[in-house]
């Protein structure tokens, strides 16, 4: 039997019976957006009964261009996710992308992410570690599943055993991503909850030249596949006007694509946790 750390957050559990959302714009564009986008995220996971936690990034560091638009910077940005989680009451999840970084976004932050491309920075993981918040890895989309046993050894060594890990897809020759479903039992083998990144795993990174691609309609497939799958949760990166998002346009999804997509993966989360033997 496969025992799973759950991680406590407020009044609910991340890996425990209940889906959770972690969904917001890719990077912070302007209160009026993160305002709208918290409230209409906020309402449909009450609407679905979900643990939600509201995401959006202060800084994009990691952009495919000198010209890539990145965010409003971390003075602003967590001045702006503070009042949207004292407005509508929610956890904030962020990443950080410098040591320097950590202790400052844990003012706001109840979860800590460290990104992808990040996720062997020891120095980066063990400041993480030390803010005593939750610890988000994203896996890094050159490693395999199994490579995150070490990743998240440096965390819990550091003195802190609130773990979870966020998959995004891993590269597939140029310019694309694939899914590996048997990420989530064996993440979950390492004693982990785990969330799938069904945003950023439609991604085609450099697929417009000087700018990231991406194949929205793929989103949902992947959503319900992981969480047949097993997964414990889903992040989303979720904006009113997608097509005209200045950061991952192509691969964000509007608020009615996250209100039917979050429904009918809860409505699978909810069946295959009637029987625990599935």
């Amino acid at each position: 039997m496969i025992t799973i750390n759950k991680i406590k957050l407020r009044n609910f559990e991340i890996g425990g019976d209940k889906l959770t959302v972690l969904a917001g714009p890719c990077a912070m564009e302007s209160k009026e957006i993160l305002f709208r986008t918290a409230e209409a995220l906020k309402n449909i996971s009450t609407e679905n009964n979900v643990n939600f936690i509201f995401k959006c990034s202060y800084d994009k560091a990691n952009r495919s261009s000198l010209s890539s638009y990145r965010g409003l910077g971390i003075e602003k940005g967590l001045e702006l996710l503070a009042e949207a989680k004292k407005e509508f009451d929610v956890p904030i999840v962020t990443d950080i992308h410098s040591v320097e970084q950590a202790q400052i976004a844990a003012e706001v932050a109840d979860i800590i992410q460290i990104p992808a491309f990040l996720c062997r920075q020891t120095d980066l993981l063990v400041a993480a570690a030390k803010t005593g918040k939750i610890v988000n890895i994203k896996k890094g989309q050159f490693l395999s599943p199994y490579q995150m046993k070490s990743i998240s050894k440096k965390v819990s060594d550091s003195g802190n055993s609130n773990i979870i890990i966020t998959d995004r897809g891993v590269s597939f020759g140029y310019n694309n991503l694939v899914s590996d479903m048997r990420t989530v039992p064996i993440i979950h083998e390492l004693g982990y909850p785990i969330i799938f990144d069904a945003t950023h795993s439609v991604q085609l990174p450099g697929g417009g030249g000087s700018y990231t691609s991406g194949e929205r309609k793929f989103v949902s497939t992947l959503a319900k596949s992981a969480v047949a799958a097993g997964a414990d949760g889903l992040f989303f990166e979720v904006h009113p006007d997608p097509d005209n998002a200045l950061c991952d346009g192509p691969n964000q999804i509007d608020f009615q694509m996250a209100a039917n997509l979050i429904k009918i993966c809860n409505d699978i989360f909810n069946l295959l946790n009637q029987n625990q033997n599935i």
